[in-house]
């Protein structure tokens, strides 16, 4: 494939990933109810204010918390992992395109691509990590005696925290996603736009907000 048509193929295979982000953000402005994303964010808070209703539920809530923290563990594990195998196969090819003999940067497909999947790796852990640190303040949070003044008090904080987290963990799992078409494109130019077609679709399957009802 010749340098335009390995460009064209890159600028396609990002295109069709932003358009299916910026179609999903206008839906969730217009018609939040639409997606599985917005129904989750209320089950996180539904499930808060109920074990904050409940006493005895504490120990329950912190083992629940537990196991999506070990969630959001493995994937900021695994997107700092990628990130780091990344920079160590890509710094020969990164050191040469930024410091050509000539003076000027040359930015060719493979080098951009390479800069777009390290932007999506270390956003995912970084997105993953900020989601541990949510869900370990709503797990102090959760650990208090259920009526308590103190965890009435910080009521509203643990809600927000459970809620944010999710949402943190599911843009780190989002971004880990989103890597394998930027993959597909650096092996080969023509299997990007394919591969950015097959995970929009596969993203539209759990974005629908009938997946969330039927969990």
């Amino acid at each position: 494939m010749s340098s335009l048509g390995t460009w064209l193929a890159a600028l396609v295979t990002m295109l069709v990933l932003v358009a299916y982000e910026a179609a999903l953000a206008l839906t969730r402005r217009r018609h939040p109810e639409r997606l599985a994303r917005s129904a989750y964010a209320a089950l996180r808070e539904e499930w808060f204010a109920t074990v904050s209703a409940h006493e005895g539920s504490e120990l329950l809530a912190v083992q629940t918390l537990r196991n999506a923290m070990m969630s959001a563990t493995v994937t900021a594990s695994t997107a700092v992992l990628a990130l780091m195998g990344t920079l160590t196969l890509a710094a020969p090819s990164l050191h040469a395109g930024l410091n050509d003999t000539a003076g000027t940067p040359q930015i060719n497909t493979r080098l951009a691509l390479e800069l777009v999947l390290m932007a999506l790796l270390f956003a995912s852990g970084l997105c993953s990590a900020m989601a541990l640190r949510y869900y370990q303040h709503a797990g102090f949070i959760v650990a208090m005696r259920v009526g308590s003044p103190a965890r009435l008090r910080r009521h509203g904080a643990g809600a927000s925290a459970v809620r944010r987290a999710g949402q943190l963990y599911s843009w780190g799992w989002r971004y880990l996603v989103l890597v394998v078409p930027v993959l597909a494109s650096m092996l080969e130019p023509a299997a990007g736009p394919v591969a950015a077609l097959a995970i929009v679709a596969a993203l539209f399957h759990f974005d629908r907000v009938e997946t969330a009802q039927k969990v």
